[in-house]
């Protein structure tokens, strides 16, 4: 059953149940449903085409969630955009992609401004409102459609950390089977509330979390974005069944004074994903509310995103891992020939299953270079072990390669992250007259700590081989990082790309 589907069941099943949040505005599953009836409606009338893509080029609210499900109502394609890209970004993506026209975010019309894309209309959230006339516009017809689960339902850009950002094309049976498969590993029923303050453009507020929850019948909490402060009365305000945030939200959250002292009785579930999980972070975590589980996800947009996730029970015994195979899913690692490798060898994380894309956007090439014979080729670096749980050790393109000894990023930073004074930590490979490469590291300090590079430098030096221990340690307020919360290594590497050692 299509989501567009699965929500009009639930509709008839529990019409008056509230099903989004956000700020002082609650909608019951009937109203958003109607509201989402007369997006479809109202492009239909206009002559928009099945197909069509719409731009939708806004912040976290319930405005985003039912523009997601009109436009895939009405037949068209959805095409998020990430709001934090600059002018020029944003105009390679318009360009690209051939959107008819966009629904946009008051907030960013100085963006907007900027971009020499012509589109047929715009339509504003605020301000002008014209978006608020369309959901309040009780007399669009709208025409009911059969969709083909084979179409394109959404089109979700890249985050671009490497060369221009690719189209990637998720069908709506991409999307069902991610929401079946999500719904299932979380072991989600219409009573959960998910509260989301991760931006919802992205692939996992979306697929892992808000889609998924929805087909289980249950409700959605939106902010507007992550704040410390909202984060924690949003706990005692919409008591949320699970949270999900990347391990940095983590991290702040725990070093505040009044995170201990919150009311997160309703939480039966803190989820995290984006980038690897610190073990000391983790260990903290759960000592602070034992009382509620912990489950780690990976995947890429490519997958909609769905590969493996791992669970509460296993979470510090398997600390690093990211889990068990989903259900629906097949993973496996392979060599440069593509040959299956046996467990504790590594080799390129490859996934087969009804959620992986149909392809890159105009760009069969790519298509063709990242999935063979059904098999999407990760780009990430990972290995088995014997009880089948995955384990990544790095990004294929970010592991360094120190006068013929390969050096794991991923490891480094696990041994920064249990300096005490360490808040965040990246480990990147610069260029080296004589190794070729060498490891420097990236640390963000705790506010009010102090520690110097010589510190962390012969801290390292008792923890692993004398190779691996970065050469150069520099010191930023914040890393750089996009949207879903990946640090943006590339941005580091050509910031001290002329380090001499």
């Amino acid at each position: 059953m299509l989501i567009t589907e699965k929500f009009a069941e639930w509709v008839r099943i529990q019409p008056e149940k509230i099903y989004t949040y956000y700020e002082d505005r609650e909608w019951s599953y009937q109203s958003f449903f109607t509201k989402a009836k007369r997006v479809a409606a109202y492009f239909q009338q206009r002559g928009y085409k099945k197909g069509d893509t719409i731009a939708l080029y806004a912040l976290n609210s319930d405005h985003f969630l039912v523009c997601y499900y009109g436009i895939q109502l009405g037949g068209f394609t959805l095409m998020p955009i990430n709001t934090k890209l600059v002018p020029k970004e944003v105009d390679y993506i318009l360009h690209h992609s051939e959107a008819r026209s966009i629904i946009y975010d008051y907030h960013l019309s100085e963006t907007l401004t900027k971009v020499s894309y012509e589109f047929d209309e715009k339509i504003v959230i605020g301000g002008k409102d014209t978006l608020g006339e369309i959901l309040q516009d009780e007399s669009l017809p709208f025409n009911p459609i059969t969709l083909d689960g084979e179409d394109t339902a959404a089109i979700l850009y890249t985050s671009g950390t490497t060369g221009k950002p690719k189209g990637v094309m998720l069908s709506h049976y991409n999307i069902e089977a991610a929401a079946t498969i999500w719904a299932e590993a979380m072991n989600m029923t219409n009573n959960d509330r998910m509260l989301i303050s991760t931006p919802l453009f992205h692939c996992a507020a979306s697929h892992v979390f808000a889609i998924p929850v929805t087909y289980a019948g249950g409700s959605v909490v939106i902010e507007k974005n992550f704040s410390s402060k909202s984060t924690l009365q949003a706990f005692e305000r919409y008591k949320p069944t699970i949270f999900f945030g990347v391990p940095a939200m983590y991290n702040i959250l725990l070093n505040l004074p009044d995170m201990k002292n919150t009311n997160v009785s309703s939480l039966r579930m803190f989820a995290y994903g984006a980038a690897p999980m610190p073990y000391e972070l983790l260990k903290k975590l759960k000592e602070t509310f034992p009382q509620i589980a912990v489950q780690n996800m990976y995947g890429q947009t490519e997958n909609s995103p769905a590969a493996t996730t791992l669970k509460d029970h296993l979470a510090l015994e398997k600390v690093g891992s990211v889990g068990e195979i989903l259900p629906k899913t097949e993973v496996k690692i392979v060599d440069d020939k593509g040959n299956e490798l046996p467990y504790g060898e590594i080799g390129e994380i490859v996934i087969r299953g009804p959620q992986v894309m149909k392809g890159y956007l105009k760009d069969p090439e790519a298509t063709n270079a990242v999935i063979k014979k059904g098999w999407l080729y990760s780009g990430d670096l990972g290995k088995f072990d014997e009880e089948q749980l995955l384990f990544i050790v790095d990004r294929k393109k970010d592991m360094i390669i120190r006068g013929g000894e390969n050096v794991y990023p991923i490891e480094i930073e696990e041994i920064l992250y249990e300096i005490p004074e360490v808040l965040e930590a990246a480990v990147v490979g610069v260029s080296h007259h004589i190794y070729g490469e060498i490891p420097i590291a990236i640390v963000v300090i705790k506010y009010g700590k102090s520690i110097t590079e010589e510190d962390i430098i012969a801290y390292c030096n008792h923890k692993v081989a004398n190779y691996k221990i970065p050469t150069a340690v520099y010191f930023m307020d914040e890393l750089p990082r996009n949207a879903s919360g990946k640090v943006l290594k590339h941005i580091l590497r050509e910031k001290y790309a002329y380090v001499e050692s």
